[in-house]
């Protein structure tokens, strides 16, 4: 397990910030950590990265305990903060060379920042000062300091920010090859973002979890459980037949001999034996799914 977050609490003064958060990732998931402006998203990041302190609870990165071995877990982290900490007067060669030196890649130092460049895609502008690029080259500078220690964890917090629509692809990309092989935890106002890269979502309201699902079992279970199914037929049928199949809650008829399900649970192996025995000619058959923006704003009113 690379992630374990136990029973985590944080407030500031007299605001609470997280109210006993526990998850857990593991090597080789990529994950959306999601919620409003004020959820507690990048706290619980900087706890993780060991920035900040909690309150109380327990956070273990690869198995080491955070508060008590920051140096040994720091080793194990690269991150990206929400605003980019970096050098406007350093040029973007110089100061990867820099971050190499900090954490003492010594010989293989010139290596790393040489790859690193060519991965994030700054070729073209490593001999110009970071002061003087785009705002979307300055968060691959992030990116690629992130990933010079080679690290077992990636904390990526906003990190498509600034990026224009091609950039996003090729960081998305990106991501998606280091998830392979590392654990990767990111957060995202960018709803595209979640489906398009992550394996897991976690969606947090007012410091606590009220998602953590599979991306794709978020889409398409709603909140109390209900799954949405829509069946297309080539003519019209009963609705009180539809309604009386195993399992379904209520039915209705949303367009032309098209009819939606809520059922207790995917009913789509029972309509299709349906349309066999009645001799019906099913033309769609599929699990309705809704959009991450519906679900994370239903799931943080």
């Amino acid at each position: 397990m690379s992630i374990a977050v136990s029973h985590l609490h944080k407030s500031y003064g007299k605001q609470q910030v997280l109210n006993d958060l526990s998850f857990s990732i593991n090597s080789g998931e990529i994950v959306g950590f999601l919620g409003n402006n004020g959820a507690g998203k990048s706290t619980t990041m900087k706890i993780i990265t060991g920035y900040i302190s909690q309150d109380a609870g327990m956070v273990e990165v690869c198995g080491i305990d955070v508060q008590k071995s920051p140096l040994e877990a720091h080793r194990l982290i690269g991150y990206l903060p929400e605003h980019n900490p970096i050098y406007p007067d350093m040029y973007v060669r110089e100061y990867l060379r820099f971050v190499a030196g900090l954490y003492r890649l010594g010989k293989e130092a010139n290596h790393r920042v040489d790859e690193m460049i060519e991965r994030t895609g700054l070729v073209k502008e490593y001999r110009k000062k970071i002061g003087t690029l785009s705002k979307g080259y300055r968060q691959r500078v992030g990116l690629a300091q992130a990933l010079i220690p080679n690290p077992q964890v990636l904390i990526l917090d906003e990190p498509t920010t600034g990026l224009d629509p091609n950039q996003i692809v090729e960081v998305r990309d990106l991501i998606k090859e280091v998830g392979k092989e590392k654990t990767v935890m990111l957060s995202t106002h960018i709803m595209q973002e979640v489906s398009a890269i992550c394996d897991r979502v976690i969606i947090i309201n007012k410091g606590q979890i009220v998602v953590d699902e599979k991306e794709t079992s978020v889409t398409t279970v709603a909140r109390e459980g209900v799954v949405s199914v829509v069946a297309e037929f080539a003519t019209p049928q009963s609705l009180d037949v539809l309604a009386a199949l195993p399992n379904v809650c209520s039915v209705k008829e949303i367009g032309v001999n098209t009819y939606l399900f809520d059922c207790e649970e995917d009913i789509r192996q029972a309509i299709f034996e349906y349309a066999i025995n009645s001799h019906s000619i099913l033309l769609t058959l599929k699990l309705n799914e809704r959009s991450m923006e519906e679900v994370f704003r239903e799931m943080t009113k």
